[in-house]
């Protein structure tokens, strides 16, 4: 464990015009950085991935929480529900958030993405995207059925994550689990539905969560350099 971690809200600029707010937290001498992209109608006040980022804090890897719409944006999709499942947009703001966390000083180099519900079906296509630059890739109850081509073009590690009551998500992860050709992993949540709001699911995620990123990005202290 390292001590709880700085954390500054910063804004990212993407290729739309727009900036999205993000907090960054980076403790001392952190292993890598985990972004992390929401579900729709979520933000990054996301109490369930502020759970496990914390708990990614707390095993000394870096996080990166954004939004991935901007507050204008993210009226209308409330409204009118437009932006939500626009996964080519929002893959473009992972892919945003990434690029800008490679620009950093204080960032470490290794990068894992974790996405909930949509949020990982735009992580993959990010992941697709950019395989030079992400590790690891980690979906909490991921609507992979949204990633098109893109799922059999990810290289990084995939640990997919679903909670065992979430049966037509549990269904759709096991098909892609099988289509992919990255390393994957099916964990599946006894007992918990797709929120994972039962008592212990969010504890079980992060700690999933935190063992595969110390697979893949190092561990504490530990510096990870070249290309995985």
């Amino acid at each position: 464990m390292t001590a709880p971690a700085l954390g500054r809200d910063v804004r990212i600029p993407t290729q739309e015009g727009v900036e999205l707010e993000a907090e960054f937290r980076v403790p001392s001498a952190a292993a890598g950085l985990v972004v992390f992209a929401h579900g729709s109608g979520s933000s990054r006040f996301s109490s369930r991935n502020r759970s496990v980022a914390d708990a990614l804090d707390a095993a000394g890897f870096a996080t990166l929480l954004l939004d991935l719409l901007s507050a204008p944006e993210a009226m209308v999709d409330r409204l009118t529900g437009e932006h939500r499942l626009h996964m080519a947009l929002l893959a473009r703001r992972v892919l945003a958030a990434i690029d800008w966390a490679r620009a950093q000083p204080a960032a470490p180099g290794a990068i894992a993405l974790f996405g909930a519900s949509t949020g990982a079906a735009a992580a993959l296509i990010a992941a697709a995207e950019r395989p030079d630059a992400v590790r690891a890739v980690i979906s909490r109850g991921g609507r992979v059925d949204l990633t098109g081509s893109a799922l059999t073009r990810v290289r990084a590690p995939t640990l997919l994550i679903v909670g065992g009551h979430d049966t037509s998500v549990v269904d759709a992860n096991r098909r892609a689990s099988a289509e992919m050709r990255a390393e994957v992993r099916l964990e599946v949540v006894p007992g918990a539905g797709h929120l994972f709001e039962e008592p212990g699911a969010l504890e079980a995620v992060s700690r999933l969560a935190v063992g595969w990123c110390r697979r893949y990005l190092g561990s504490f202290g530990t510096a990870v350099s070249g290309s995985h």
